[in-house]
Formats: structure tokens, C-alpha cells, sequence
């Protein structure tokens, strides 16, 4: 691990955690336990600190992101195994299989989730809430894949454990190679203000991605191709737990799918895909947002073409800076990764980690246009050669 480097962003870090410090952080060991145990987070390429859970919240407040590789930091320290260069097709080329599937995308079915997933008080990741709406959540799941007759076929929902008790989430739908395409949505939820105590509804954050690809799998799935095993690749969906923490849930599942070996050949992140209304009232056209720092450029403009072809909405380009969500562990470990927003950053949602993040402002339209490219994304990759 590279030790801490006092760049701009360091200087930052220090004036927001500690105003009257003039003087650079220690790199003495950290607090082991207690109350002011201390946790190394990244925040950029190789620049690290510790810091308290505290100072953890403050920073997000301040809309500083992070990973925290406490326990990870051997990922991507070694991508020779996992770290490919993939070549995406130039255009979608199964619309007439995916267009008749569009239509069974269900806004009813999405909101009857949402609503079952934002009764839980929050889904902090260490509260217990946390780790009763991680259970309900895998019961829907799997009684998504169960309706399906998927279970049959070979594919599995399993959690993927954590100490801290809120489980990730992976469903894998076998092809006819170990080569995998990943979809995923992070399931847990926080008050940056008193994550412990204040309610997290966490609609938008991203209760609303976590119900969009559960959508997009439930469709998929009735697909007979898709359920029989034709499909070149294996398809996996995955809700991450903690990623509120700093990315600590994703972070566990790809350090081992890295040292598995494991041949992820795209991952596509669903982040916040519900909210609208800052674009309307700038007078800006509805859109899917698509992130073009720190994600991968042939993928990308893979899904430039996806949006095009299945979502009656266009697209425009937006940046959210380093370790924004779940696709950032993904990177880190050596695999081709991307991520789609509800918006361009600037309009995106600001009642986020708070009280308000509640269904009522939502839309369940817009919802529906990240559903389709969802599912034409995976459909698509499934059957590309790799």
C-alpha cells in the first residue's frame, strides 16, 4: 500500500476533519477498537489516511467519496489475473428478441418492491434493520428466481456474508462460459447525520437502482434461451451491502473474485435511477445519465449504444469523481466497469441521505427507462463473444 501523499485533495481532507490542524496527519497505527477506531480510506488513485467512522460521515456530508480498504488492501494489487481488455460490439444486435421482453417491465412490480424495501427504519448496514432488510430482500429475490423456474435451470441466489451482518446479494444465471457480466445495485441505505438513530428510507439511494435491476432480472428470466444456459456468458445481478460505508460490501466480493481468477468481463452499475425533477425545472430533457470518469471507455460507449436502441429517453455525458459507487471496487480489481445515473450529477437527487429520500419523489416512469436499458445491457452482453 502506498503511503499518504499530501496533494490537493489531502490538504482538503485535512481542513474539512480538523480546521485547527496546520500540520500533516500522523502515519502512526491506527486506534485498534472503541469508540475512536480508526479505518484507512482512499480517496483517489493511491492517496490514503485514517480516519475515525466520524470523520468517515463528515467527509460524505461534504460530498467527499471514499473507499474504505480497511480490510481490502490487497485489492488491485495484483490484476494481472483478473485485469482484460474486452471489445464490445460496435451495436446492439438482439433487439428483436429484447423488444418483446421490454413490454413485461413492470412499474407496479417496482414500486411494490420500493415500497417493501423503504419500510425498514434505515438500511444502515450495522444496524439490524440493515440486516432484516438484507433477509427481505434475498426472499424476494429469491422468489423472483423461484417464479421463474430458474432454480431448476442452475441459477442461484446466495448471500455473499459480511461480518458487519447486512449480507450482499448475488444471483448467477450459468452460460455456456465462466466469462460473467455483472449487474449491480447497492441495497443499503444511511442518515449521514446520526446513521445509527435517523430514519434512512433511502427510496433514490438506491432503493430505486435495487428494484430497477430486480425488474430487469425478473424479465430476463422469461427468457427460455437465457434460463436453458444458451447464453454464451454467465450473467450475475448483485446488491451490495455497505457501499454507503465506503464501497465495503463490492469491495469483498471482487478482491475475491480476484484472486479466484474470476473472468468479469463488464459490470454495469444502477445507482440512483428515480429522480427527475431538478432536470425538469432546469428545462432540461429527460435523460439517463452516463458516467465518463473512472469507468471504462469501450464499455461506455457500449452503453451509449444500449440506451439508444432501448430507452425512449436519450442519454447525456456526467462525471461523479473517484469511488462514486460500486463500479469503483470493480476497476480497483482489474475489470472493465461502468456506471448509469438517474441524471446529469449536477440535477441529481439532493434529498439523499436523509429523512426525505422517500418513494413520493420519485418516478416510476423514469425508473422504467434505466429497467429497459437494464435488460437490454444484460441480454445483449450475454450473448456477445468475447
Amino acid at each position: 500500500m502506498k503511503s499518504f501523499s499530501f496533494f490537493p485533495v489531502s490538504t482538503l481532507l485535512l481542513s474539512i476533519l480538523n480546521p485547527a490542524v496546520s500540520s500533516p496527519i500522523n502515519q502512526q497505527a491506527p486506534l485498534a477498537s472503541g469508540e475512536n477506531e480508526q479505518f484507512l480510506i482512499e480517496v483517489s488513485p493511491g492517496e490514503t489516511l485514517w480516519v475515525t467512522e466520524d470523520e468517515k460521515w463528515s467527509l460524505r456530508r461534504q460530498g467527499i467519496n471514499f473507499m474504505d480498504i480497511t480490510d481490502t488492501q490487497d485489492l488491485g494489487a495484483d490484476i494481472t489475473a483478473s485485469s482484460i481488455t474486452v471489445k464490445y460490439p460496435e451495436k446492439p444486435a438482439y433487439s428483436k428478441a429484447v423488444a418483446p421482453m421490454l413490454s413485461q417491465l413492470s412499474k407496479t412490480n417496482m414500486r411494490q418492491s420500493l415500497e417493501g424495501l423503504t419500510s425498514f427504519h434505515t438500511r444502515y448496514y450495522k444496524s439490524h434493520y440493515g440486516a432484516e432488510s438484507s433477509a427481505w430482500l434475498l426472499q424476494r429475490v429469491n422468489a423472483t428466481v423461484a417464479a421463474a423456474g430458474a432454480h431448476a435451470t442452475g441459477t442461484t441466489a446466495k448471500w455473499f456474508t459480511h461480518p458487519w451482518g447486512q449480507h450482499s446479494i448475488i444471483v448467477s444465471i450459468p452460460g455456456k462460459t465462466k466469462n460473467t457480466v455483472v449487474i449491480g445495485a447497492h441495497q443499503d441505505s444511511i442518515n449521514l447525520f446520526l446513521p445509527s438513530f435517523l430514519a434512512a428510507p433511502g427510496a433514490d439511494d438506491d432503493g430505486s437502482g435495487t428494484v430497477t435491476i430486480l425488474e430487469a432480472l425478473r424479465v430476463l428470466l422469461t427468457s427460455t434461451d437465457i434460463l436453458e444456459g444458451q447464453a454464451e456468458n454467465t450473467v450475475e445481478f448483485h446488491w451490495y451491502s455497505a457501499e454507503e460505508g465506503g464501497l465495503l460490501g463490492s469491495q469483498a466480493i471482487f478482491q475475491q473474485y480476484q484472486k479466484e481468477g474470476r473472468l468479469v468481463k463488464a459490470m454495469l452499475q444502477q445507482d440512483m435511477t428515480g429522480y427527475v425533477q431538478n432536470t425538469l425545472d432546469a428545462g432540461e430533457p429527460e435523460s439517463v445519465g452516463v458516467i465518463t470518469d473512472f469507468v471504462d471507455p469501450g464499455l461506455t460507449e457500449f452503453i451509449k449504444e444500449v440506451v439508444t436502441e432501448y430507452c425512449e429517453i436519450p442519454y447525456v455525458l456526467t462525471k461523479c469523481g473517484y469511488a462514486c459507487s460500486d463500479h469503483a471496487s470493480a476497476s480497483k480489481a482489474g475489470y472493465p466497469s461502468a456506471f448509469v445515473i438517474e441524471s446529469d450529477f449536477k440535477y441529481s437527487d439532493k434529498k439523499i441521505h436523509t429523512t426525505e429520500d422517500k418513494i413520493e419523489f420519485l418516478s416510476f416512469d423514469h425508473m422504467l427507462q434505466h429497467a429497459r436499458l437494464t435488460l437490454g445491457f444484460a441480454y445483449e452482453l450475454a450473448f456477445a463473444k468475447f
